[in-house]
């Protein structure tokens, strides 16, 4: 049985004496679900190198493991597709996704997406992880985008995602000017009932909150940026809509605008923050503005 590297906790001073059960709780925010499967594994939880039972009583500096069966994403096709890591360690993969790609593979997507070409490098490091992505983008989106190692990882970002821990920066290039230079749309969204692939803002949707801030006006058009609270599906495509400016190059909520034409909604995930599971240390990643919403840009400022 193969183990992925496993997750390390020192017992604190202020921890002397709890039940290894409370730490795994409190300190690591280890789910039931999930130390209910660690438990059936045959190293599980160790202390100090030693497979104990969750209901003993840990000591100051007492080093914690919980190990994790690995897994392999055993229907994803390996693909050689190009992928810019931006980092990757032993529990994370953050990549700088290109626009035009799928991330996971969908009916009628089972090739050529970007989990194709995860699962391939990995492979090419003899490594197998199961593939899980964080949080998704768009296929027309492009930017920084985090997948996990293990259920753990996922788990705990996951976690700080509902806990609104996790700091997710967009731009995005807007038609026309917004009626305020900064502001929080608070609409909810849901399904539009006659096209289901779309969203449509209405009272008895989710809940959907977006931060934005004008960073420059053009003649015909706005450069935004963007933070989001919620992660509804085309949150930020459908809120600007409603207010009147939909991205540029938006097929499906979009609108004619005088400017250089995209093949794509004009939107990039810049930048992603949240703290690391192992190290509990706070981490940031950023991915530049691509280079087809860069000529944009330059054409709006002629």
């Amino acid at each position: 049985m193969n183990y992925y590297k496993p997750i390390t906790y020192i017992v604190q001073p202020e921890e002397n004496g709890w039940i290894l059960k409370s730490v795994l709780k409190e300190k690591l925010n280890i789910s039931r679900r999930l130390l209910s499967r660690i438990k059936l594994t045959e190293k599980g939880v160790m202390v100090n190198g030693k497979r104990e039972f969750i209901n003993i009583r840990v000591c100051t500096g007492d080093l914690i493991e919980i190990h994790l069966e690995q897994e392999t994403s055993q229907y994803i096709e390996p693909q050689n597709i190009p992928l810019n890591i931006i980092y990757e360690d032993d529990f994370l993969l953050i990549v700088n996704k290109q626009a035009g790609i799928v991330v996971h593979p969908t009916r009628g997507h089972y090739a050529n997406t970007l989990a194709n070409g995860v699962v391939y490098h990995w492979m090419q490091k003899n490594e197998n992880y199961r593939f899980r992505p964080i949080h998704r983008l768009d296929e027309e989106t492009s930017g920084v985008l985090a997948i996990a190692k293990n259920p753990y990882v996922h788990q705990q970002i996951s976690e700080q995602m509902i806990h609104n821990q996790v700091k997710k920066e967009y731009v995005a290039i807007l038609s026309g000017h917004l009626p305020d230079l900064e502001g929080t749309v608070n609409v909810r969204i849901d399904r539009d009932p006659e096209q289901r692939h779309l969203r449509i803002v209405t009272e008895h949707g989710y809940p959907a909150v977006t931060h934005y801030k004008v960073e420059e006006e053009y003649e015909s058009a706005s450069m935004v940026r963007l933070w989001l609270e919620t992660g509804r599906t085309h949150q930020i495509r459908v809120h600007m809509k409603h207010l009147g400016c939909p991205l540029v190059g938006d097929k499906f909520y979009g609108k004619e605008y005088e400017g250089p034409a995209m093949d794509r909604q004009a939107l990039h995930a810049e930048k992603l923050g949240f703290y690391h599971p192992n190290s509990r240390e706070y981490v940031e990643y950023n991915a530049p503005l691509p280079e087809d919403m860069k000529s944009v840009v330059r054409h709006l400022k002629l």
